[in-house]
């Protein structure tokens, strides 16, 4: 087989094969956090975080990995414990005002509730970032994410409440915060200061002291 001809930091060709075409398998090392993430996932989707679920939850992750191996995701060396609380508050504020906002829809507009699917194309080409995001719209009321091009980080999304173009750029808008959270608590250097620079002093103010 060919050496590969890679541009520098193409992880998504990199991460796959080997130069001799061999496949890349991932260490317990490289896949804890994906483990984490699949057991948070599991207590998430049944609500129940007791001892007992969180064990079962680590047995099917570890089956799950084991059966269906990824290639080893790169981390990027980078997590801010600051961002990541921000993100965990956020996040569980929005998981209270999604659910009552589709309490609302359903109770007052019921069956005339308008809804969508659109397409968000992402900043970063960080697989883990791609798939957290997708993550946290799925588990917030009122989105579902039913497709992903990897090869461009786009994600299809159903979205709930949608009747004009208006209410998708909003909503496009809102995915775009969710990453850009993301990439403030576990991003790598480079995309870190990549949204520093989009978002100027907007970002500064939030940031504080870092």
């Amino acid at each position: 087989m060919p050496t590969k001809n890679l541009k520098p930091g193409d992880q998504r060709i990199d991460d796959a094969l080997d130069t001799s075409g061999v496949r890349h398998r991932a260490t317990l090392k490289q896949e804890w956090p994906l483990l984490a993430l699949l057991i948070f996932v599991w207590c998430a989707l049944w609500q129940d975080f007791s001892p007992a679920n969180l064990i079962f939850g680590v047995i099917i992750a570890l089956v799950i990995v084991t059966l269906f191996p990824l290639p080893p995701v790169v981390l990027s060396g980078r997590m801010n414990v600051w961002y990541c609380l921000q993100l965990f508050i956020w996040f569980v504020g929005q998981v209270f005002v999604a659910s009552f906002e589709v309490a609302r829809l359903a109770i007052f507009r019921g069956k005339k509730t308008r809804s969508g699917v659109i397409a968000v194309p992402l900043r970063t080409d960080s697989d883990l970032i791609v798939t957290t995001v997708g993550h946290v719209l799925t588990l917030i009321p009122g989105s579902f994410v039913i497709d992903v091009d990897r090869s461009s980080s786009t994600l299809y999304l159903h979205y709930i409440n949608i009747e004009s173009r208006q209410d998708m750029d909003r909503a496009r808008e809102a995915v775009r915060d969710i990453e850009r959270r993301m990439i403030m608590a576990i991003g790598s250097r480079d995309e870190f200061d990549a949204i520093k620079h989009e978002c100027g002093p907007n970002l500064m103010r939030m940031k504080g002291k870092k």
